[in-house]
């Protein structure tokens, strides 16, 4: 099953239930309104996203002289696409290294992230080095060494407890003495509600940038598609902390539902620039809005 397969298998419920209400020639009325409202929500797209989805859909019908619901049903899918094309920063590594700096809670599967970023990088023949700056949980930094390796990247960690920006600052010395194109930057699973940790991702960018003012190039938030509404408070504090510059979105062939893309695109102004929707390493693709919405709502003949 290819990835687009894949993703358009585990966001089939959302699929469904749309398709159902936006299936026939009916009327237009609060009642069809109303169901759409449920089912945007059921989504996980959030009630204010998709009441201002619905307002305008219905100014779309009433421009257009729209009276299918099929072609109702491709107007909303526009809307939503418009709404996640956020402008993107143009994909360049002028200076060297590109700092990446990887943030997210617990679970979300960011040092998988990373090690599938890494082997995206060097099948681009771009060098790549790993720092393992996740100095807090148990076995991440083996994790990252094993990732390190299956991806002929270099790597750079000290021990389990030691200072995390004092890691970075080390593997960025280390990258620019060796040239690396890419550095990406793992760091601990922060619970947002943990004034510590969240306090020492304020450190770790504080430092890297005594010697290198450019770093971080880019930060990515990891956010796990199955935590639904409660990602955006995580994504919040998080981008509140220091300014996400792109989203990858994990675990879509896990959910039905996957409208969590839009709430968060549209809450934060944050382009998304990856998703995963499996545990292979070739399992992470890039971004398309108009993919991403024929995935989760298919046409309407389902």
């Amino acid at each position: 099953m290819n990835l687009i397969a894949r993703l358009k298998d585990g966001l089939s419920k959302t699929r469904s239930q749309i398709v159902s209400i936006l299936g026939g020639n009916g009327k237009f009325d609060d009642s069809f309104y109303d169901l759409l409202e449920e089912a945007l929500i059921a989504a996980d797209i959030g009630l204010e996203l998709s009441l201002d989805v619905i307002d305008r859909l219905k100014q779309e019908i009433r421009e257009k002289g729209i009276t299918d619901q099929a072609e109702a049903y491709e107007a909303m899918k526009s809307i939503l696409a418009e709404d996640l094309n956020v402008s993107k920063d143009p994909d360049e590594f002028p200076p060297k290294p590109w700092v990446i700096l990887v943030v997210g809670v617990n679970g979300v599967g960011k040092t998988t992230t990373i090690g599938k970023l890494a082997n995206e990088l060097r099948a681009e023949k771009k060098s790549v080095m790993l720092c393992a700056a996740d100095t807090f949980r148990a076995g991440a930094i083996e994790q990252l060494r094993i990732w390190s390796q299956r991806t002929e990247s270099e790597f750079v960690a000290q021990h389990e407890g030691a200072d995390a920006a004092s890691v970075a600052f080390d593997a960025i010395e280390a990258a620019k003495a060796r040239d690396v194109d890419v550095l990406l930057l793992d760091t601990a699973g922060r619970l947002h509600n943990k004034v510590n940790l969240m306090n020492e991702l304020e450190k770790i960018v504080r430092v890297i940038r005594r010697n290198t003012p450019h770093a971080p190039n880019e930060v990515l938030l990891v956010v796990d598609a199955t935590t639904g509404q409660n990602a955006i408070k995580q994504a919040t504090v998080f981008n509140s902390i220091i300014p996400l510059t792109g989203l990858v979105i994990t675990k879509l062939d896990g959910t039905a539902k996957g409208g969590i893309a839009l709430a968060l695109t549209r809450e934060l102004g944050v382009p998304i620039k990856k998703i995963g929707v499996g545990e292979g390493i070739e399992d992470l693709q890039d971004f398309d809005a108009h993919s991403y919405v024929n995935a989760m709502f298919g046409d309407i003949k389902g």
